[in-house]
C-alpha cells in the first residue's frame, strides 16, 4: 500500500496526466513494474490475512465450552458484515476521495488504516486465545496417501476396531475431539492397518497412520464437491463488476439533477442489501427458524447455502430481462448505433439484480465459510477457510474463461458477438446472463445431490458428544 500510494504521489513513478482531447503518454516499463509489484504484494498480503483472520477469530471461542461454541456461527455473520461494511466505505468514501481530491490521498487513507490495524493487532496480541501449531497438516495428508499406497495390496480388515489408534500421538491435533472411522473411501483405511513391519509404539508415519489422521484426509476430500459448487456463484457475481457496469454507463444515472451516480458505485446496492440481509438473518430469521428446527443456528449451513444458490439463479435470470428492456428503449429512441449516447432509462432498473446478488451472497458465502470451518479437521481450520477464497478466485477465472469462449463462438461475419467491446446495444448480453443462469441451475442440482450424500465430520468427544453436528445432519436429511 505504501508503494501504491507513492506511485500516485510522485510524478516520476506514474505517467503524466492528460486531457480528453490530447494524446495520453503511456507508462514506461519502470512505472509499470512499480505498479505490478505493489499489486503483487497486496495479493500476497491478502492471501496471508484472509484465510487466517477468519479461523483465528473463530478460534477465540472454545469448542469444548457449549456456551461458547454456539457463538461461533454468529462470529461468521458479523465478520462478513464488517468486511462488507468496509467494502461499502471503499466504493463510496474512498472512490469519492480518489475522483474528487486525488489518488494519492485516496490510496493514503487505506494505507494509514492498515498501519493502524497492525498496531492494534500487536498491542492486542496478549488478549488473544492462541492455539499452538501441531505440525504441518499437508505433511500428514501426504503421509496418509503414501502409507495407503504402500499397503494397497493388503486385504481390508473386517473389524474396524483393529485399525491403528494412538491417542498420545494425536493429542495435539485432537484437543476438540477425535475423528472416528467412516465407511467412505475405504482404500485409505489401509494406511491404518498394522502389519508385522510396523512398530505401533513408535510408528513410521510414512507406513502407518492413525484412524484420526486418515479421517482428516477423508474430511478434506469430502469437502471438495461442496467447495466446487461455490465457483459458479462467484462467476455470476463477477458480472456486477464487468457487464453490469457497462450497462450502467449507458443508462441515466442521475440521482438528482446535480448528482450522477458513478457506474462502478452501483455495487453499493449489493453491499447494502447484503448487510441488511445479514442483520435480518441474525436478529430475525434465526430466532424464528430455531423454533421450527431446534438448531441453535436456525438452519444448517448446507441449507443456508442452498437458499443462496437459488436466489443467485433469480439474480442472473432477472438481469437478462432487464437487459432486454434496456435494449428495447435504445431501439425505440434510435440509439442502437450510438454507443456513447445515454439511453433514456433509469439506472435503478439494475437495482433488482444487484440486490438479489447481495441477498444470495449473505446466504451462500457465509454458509460456505461456516461449512469449511465446521467440517475441516481441527488442525486445518485456516487451510479450509483458504478454500473459500480459492473458490472466489476460481469463480473469477471461470468468468474470464466464459467470456473468452463467448467471444470465440459467437463472432459473426462483421466481427460482432454477444459481448461487443464498442457497442453494448448491438450485443446479446441477455443471452450471456441466461447462459450463466442455466449453468447455475445445473450447479444447484449438482449441489443438492452432493449435500444429500455428504457425510458430516464424525467426532468422538471426551466428555460430551458433538450434538450440533448430529442435529445438522438430521436437519439436512429432512430439509435439503
Amino acid at each position: 500500500m505504501i508503494i501504491l500510494t507513492l506511485s500516485a504521489i510522485l510524478p516520476q513513478l506514474r505517467p503524466p496526466s492528460c486531457k480528453d482531447d490530447e494524446y495520453c503518454k503511456e507508462a514506461n516499463s519502470s512505472q509499470l513494474a512499480i505498479l505490478y509489484v505493489s499489486l503483487l504484494l497486496t495479493a500476497f498480503g491478502s492471501g496471508g490475512i484472509r484465510p487466517c483472520v477468519v479461523a483465528f477469530g473463530a478460534d477465540q471461542f472454545d469448542e469444548n465450552d457449549p456456551n461458547q461454541k454456539t457463538q461461533t456461527w454468529k462470529f461468521f455473520n458479523w465478520y462478513y458484515f464488517s468486511m462488507g461494511f468496509s467494502m461499502l466505505v471503499a466504493v463510496t468514501v474512498i472512490v469519492y476521495i480518489q475522483d474528487n481530491i486525488g489518488w494519492g490521498i485516496g490510496f493514503g487513507v487505506p494505507t494509514i488504516a492498515m498501519l493502524i490495524s497492525i498496531v492494534v493487532f500487536i498491542f492486542g496480541y496478549p488478549l488473544y486465545r492462541n492455539l499452538d501449531p501441531a505440525g504441518s497438516p499437508f505433511t500428514r495428508l501426504v503421509q496418509v496417501c503414501v502409507a495407503a499406497y504402500k499397503k494397497r495390496k493388503l486385504d481390508m480388515v473386517n473389524d474396524t476396531n483393529l485399525l491403528y489408534q494412538n491417542q498420545e500421538l494425536d493429542a495435539d491435533i485432537s484437543t476438540a475431539g477425535k475423528l472416528v472411522h467412516t465407511k467412505q473411501m475405504k482404500f485409505l483405511d489401509r494406511a491404518a492397518i498394522v502389519t508385522e513391519e510396523d512398530n505401533p509404539k513408535s510408528p513410521n508415519l510414512w507406513r502407518l497412520n492413525t484412524v484420526h489422521r486418515v479421517e482428516e484426509l477423508k474430511s478434506i476430500i469430502r469437502m471438495g464437491p461442496i467447495w466446487a459448487s461455490g465457483i459458479i456463484l462467484i462467476t455470476a457475481y463477477a458480472q456486477q463488476h464487468t457487464f453490469s457496469v457497462q450497462q450502467a454507463k449507458t443508462m441515466d444515472r442521475h440521482l438528482i439533477n446535480s448528482f450522477e451516480i458513478p457506474a462502478a458505485s452501483m455495487t453499493v446496492f449489493t453491499l447494502t442489501t447484503m448487510l441488511c440481509t445479514i442483520a435480518f438473518y441474525d436478529r430475525v430469521f434465526v430466532p424464528i427458524a430455531r423454533k421450527f428446527t431446534g438448531l441453535e443456528r436456525g438452519i444448517s449451513f448446507l441449507s443456508r447455502m442452498g437458499i443462496g444458490f437459488f436466489i443467485s439463479v433469480l439474480a442472473t435470470l432477472v438481469a437478462g430481462f432487464i437487459e432486454v428492456k434496456r435494449k428495447n428503449v435504445a431501439s425505440t429512441y434510435g440509439l442502437v448505433d450510438k454507443p456513447k449516447s445515454i439511453v433514456p432509462i433509469s439506472v435503478f432498473w439494475l437495482v433488482p439484480q444487484y440486490c438479489l446478488h447481495g441477498i444470495a451472497e449473505a446466504f451462500m458465502s457465509i454458509g460456505h465459510l461456516e461449512f469449511f470451518y465446521d467440517q475441516a479437521p481441527e488442525s486445518m481450520k485456516s487451510t479450509a477457510t483458504a478454500l473459500f477464497w480459492t473458490s472466489i478466485s476460481a469463480g473469477n477465472y471461470l468468468s474470464t474463461f466464459l467470456v473468452t469462449l463467448v467471444h470465440k463462438f459467437t463472432s459473426g461475419p462483421r466481427r460482432t458477438n454477444w459481448l461487443p467491446d464498442n457497442n453494448l446495444n448491438k450485443g446479446k448480453l441477455e443471452y450471456f446472463y441466461w447462459l450463466i443462469t442455466i449453468l447455475q441451475v445445473v450447479n444447484l442440482i449438482y449441489y443438492l445431490f452432493c449435500a444429500r450424500l455428504y457425510t458430516f465430520k464424525p467426532i468422538q468427544m471426551d466428555k460430551t458428544e458433538d450434538l450440533e453436528t448430529k442435529k445438522d445432519g438430521i436437519e439436512l436429511v429432512n430439509n435439503v
